[in-house]
This record gives structure tokens, C-alpha cells and sequence, in this order.
């Protein structure tokens, strides 16, 4: 398959910010311009509303500056009320208010319908307007959609820049088309932007997050001066793939011969490293180095730290740090009922479990986990009934917990029914119901369950 464009080099923001320099505007057209820049959105608004709009030489400079300050101010409401003025004067068709536009939504609504019904109704759409509608649908958790409306853009003859590239590559790594990657990859290199960081650490990402180690490793060592982001996206790479003496290497590497400060991202990886080495000493040098560098009140490395502890058999320690985080996340609560799970503290797991506000997935596994530790067949119930309320069915982690579950508490009924309606199952599941059917003397079902896996 062949691309036929070159790369734009060294772009540094999708929102359209080259927007044209009129020389000596007005006073007022130039003050609300200044107020824009200061992020002074309702001073410039009010301003504009207090000027006579015969007198508006400027106007597309001026609606765009206005919605790129609401985006910049996360003020979707003001933003409507912009673009609503901007089709009533038929400002949409221009270039730089059309993108501006483009940006608010795909920034500050979830929702790409009504992003792409913008982008759809744009008169002029360039690389921008593509760049930001591939992004906004891998941001969006759509990945195919994305790679699709980039071959799209190609067909239109539009070259991508560095930022389109960096989208695309993010995009097939969570598809998981190294293959596709990989030819991104070639291009990259062929048209001489193998030197970008943005472009780079997207593709080791990508090769860490498809378990390709090594290529990960040959790119990063082919950079000739890799920035502090390339080296976290290589010791993540490596972290994913198992390999965590490796990374805890380039850790140390990165900071005593090349001077590069790390940063939460690269202190979250690492002491995920640390714990699954079960290097305690470590972990707590790597945690001295957190607070000396006044990353305080960081929910990433902060939960890392919870699960670094308790991977280390250090309950206490992951108890305290939890206790004096000031913001945690559903990530967080997982942290601490993965450690007391881990740490057969099972009561301790059912008990901060019902403190949780909003339990995510991996809580559900590890509270189900508890109750089947605990033979809690009734707690387990309960557990099973929020699952399904919250957030339905199609989990196979949750649903294989479930099953282990029941047939650890005899209810060898309830788990053929729950394995019979799962969809997707794993080496997990398949034990759990085979286990099941052999410790409450059902051996042939459990014979019958075996030739089915193999």
C-alpha cells in the first residue's frame, strides 16, 4: 500500500493559532483582540457587544480569537452563543473561524455527533479540521473511525503533519494494527521526521502497548537526544511487556547520565515496576525522590504508591499514603482493595468497598474475589446485582470472578448459568467452571466442560 503526501514538520497546536495579523486594527477591534489573548473572555465580549458591528473590519479574527478563548476557558455555553452569531453573519465559511469552531467542539463535548456534523458542514476543511476531528474520535475511544477518516483525507490529497501522524499511530495501537503502525513508521522515517518526539513517542507507545519490546527498544536507541517524554514512553513500554528490571535501568539511566528530570508519568511506571519486583527499598527511594521533587497531590503516582506497597507486603504503608491523598479516583479505591486482597485481608475489602462512591470494573472483580476467599455467597449476591445495575454485562474479568464465586460457594447453578450467558471467556473462566463442576461432585459435567475448552 502505497501513501502518496509528505509531512508537514514541527507543527505545535492544532487550534489554528497562525490566524492572519491585521497591521494597526482598530482600537477596540485591537483591545478585544488583547483581552483574547489575556483570557479575559466576558471583558472581550462585552466589549464586542458594546461596539456597532458596521464598524467590525475585522470580524473573523475576532470570532475566532472568541472561540478559541472559550475553548481555552472550557466555556462551552459562550461558545454556542458565538457560533450561533457566526452562521447568523455567515461567518462559517471562513477558514480560521471554521477550525476555531471545529476545536471547541471536539474539546469540550464528549459527544463526536455534533462534532462531525460541524465538521461536515465546513466550507474549507484542512489539515487542521482532519487532525482534529482524528483525534477527537481517538480521544473519544473510536479508533477505527479515526484511521478510517484518515485514509480519507489522504484520498483528498491533504498531507498530514506531525500531530495527524501522532493521532493515526495512537489510533492503531489500540486496534492493535502493528502493521499498519509499522508503515506509518517507514513513512515517518523516509520523509525525515524520525527526529520528532511527538511522532516518536507515539510509536514506542504503540510498539509497548502491542508487546513488541524490542522495536520499541531499537527506536528509542536509534534517537540521537531523547527528551524526558521519549524515555518515559520507552520504560512503559518495557514495563507492559514484563521486562521491569529493564525499565527500572532506563529510570536510573535517564537520570544519572542524561540529567532528565522525570515526571508523574514516569514515576507511576516505575513504581508499578517496583512492585511487581516486590523491591521494597527501592520503591521507597523512588517515593523519596516523588517528594523532593514536589509531585504532591499526583492521583497517578499517588495510587501507584498504594499498589506499590501493598505489592510489596507493606499494608500499612499503602493504608497511610491513601489515607492522605487529597483526591482519589476510582483507581485509587482499586489500589487499596487490590492490596488487601492480595494480602487475604478479604472483611477489609467488603468494607471500603461499600465507602466507594463509584466502583469501575476492577473493583467489582476484586470484591467478588473477597466474597468467594470468604465463601460470602450473600455478599457476593449483592456485589453481583450492583455489577449488573451499574454497568450491565460483557466483562469477562467480573463475570469469570462471578463464577469462581459460585462454585467455590456451592451454588454450582448459579455459575453454569452465568458462564453459559458469557460471551467471551478465558483460561480463568474455563478453571473457574470446570473446578466448580469437580469439587461439588459433578465430574462429568466437568469432563464435558474440559472437551469443550480443548
Amino acid at each position: 500500500m502505497k501513501l502518496f503526501f509528505f509531512f508537514k514538520r514541527y507543527y505545535t497546536s492544532l487550534l489554528p493559532s497562525n490566524l492572519p495579523k491585521p497591521q494597526n486594527p482598530p482600537p477596540k477591534q485591537s483591545q478585544i483582540l488583547r483581552l483574547c489573548k489575556s483570557g479575559l473572555l466576558l471583558d472581550a465580549i462585552h466589549l464586542l457587544n458594546s461596539t456597532n458591528p458596521s464598524k467590525l473590519t475585522l470580524k473573523p479574527l475576532l470570532y475566532a480569537s472568541l472561540l478559541q478563548t472559550c475553548t481555552k476557558a472550557v466555556s462551552l455555553t459562550h461558545g454556542l452563543q458565538i457560533h450561533a452569531h457566526v452562521i447568523k453573519t455567515g461567518l462559517e465559511t471562513d477558514r480560521f473561524v471554521g477550525n476555531s469552531l471545529l476545536s471547541l467542539y471536539f474539546k469540550l463535548i464528549p459527544n463526536m455527533t455534533q462534532t462531525q456534523k460541524v465538521f461536515d458542514a465546513l466550507y474549507f476543511k484542512d489539515v487542521i479540521s482532519w487532525t482534529s476531528m482524528i483525534t477527537g474520535y481517538v480521544r473519544a475511544g473510536k479508533p477505527a473511525t479515526s484511521v478510517e477518516l484518515f485514509w480519507e483525507m489522504v484520498r483528498f490529497g491533504i498531507e498530514p503533519n506531525d500531530f495527524t501522524v501522532s493521532a493515526v499511530v495512537k489510533a492503531c495501537s489500540q486496534l492493535g494494527r502493528v502493521s499498519l503502525g509499522r508503515c506509518l513508521h517507514c513513512l515517518v522515517v523516509s520523509r525525515g521526521c524520525d527526529s520528532n518526539p511527538v511522532i516518536i513517542s507515539a510509536l514506542i507507545d504503540m510498539y509497548g502497548r502491542n508487546h513488541r519490546p524490542g522495536d520499541a527498544r531499537q527506536l528509542f536507541d536509534e534517537m540521537r537526544e531523547p527528551g524526558a517524554i521519549c524515555w518515559t514512553s520507552v520504560i512503559s513500554a518495557l514495563t507492559r511487556s514484563d521486562l521491569f528490571r529493564e525499565a527500572l535501568g532506563y529510570f536510573y539511566l535517564m537520570q544519572r547520565c542524561h540529567g532528565l528530570f522525570p515526571d508523574g508519568f514516569t514515576f507511576g511506571t516505575v513504581l508499578t515496576a517496583c512492585g511487581n519486583l516486590e523491591r521494597l527499598r527501592q520503591g521507597r527511594e523512588v517515593h523519596a525522590k516523588v517528594v523532593t521533587y514536589g509531585i504532591k497531590g499526583n492521583v497517578v503516582v499517588e495510587s501507584s504508591l498504594v499498589d506499590m506497597y501493598g505489592k510489596c507486603g507493606s499494608v500499612d504503608d499503602s493504608r497511610r499514603v491513601f489515607d492522605r491523598m487529597a483526591v482519589k479516583n476510582s483507581v485509587s479505591w482499586s489500589a487499596l482493595l487490590g492490596v488487601y486482597c492480595q494480602a487475604g485481608e478479604f472483611e477489609s475489602v467488603i468494607k471500603n468497598f461499600r465507602e466507594m462512591e463509584e466502583a469501575d470494573l476492577y473493583c467489582f472483580g476484586t470484591v467478588l474475589r473477597a466474597c468467594a476467599g470468604l465463601a460470602a455467597v450473600q455478599h457476593g449476591k449483592e456485589v453481583h446485582c450492583q455489577y449488573v445495575k451499574r454497568c450491565g454485562w460483557r466483562d469477562v474479568i467480573v463475570e469469570s470472578a462471578l463464577v469462581n464465586l459460585y462454585a467455590k460457594c456451592g451454588c454450582i447453578d448459579f455459575a453454569s448459568s452465568v458462564f453459559a450467558q458469557m460471551l467471551v471467556r478465558n483460561l480463568i473462566t474455563w478453571n473457574s467452571m470446570i473446578c466448580g463442576f469437580a469439587q461439588n461432585g459433578q465430574g462429568e459435567e466437568a469432563l464435558k466442560i474440559f472437551d469443550e475448552m480443548i
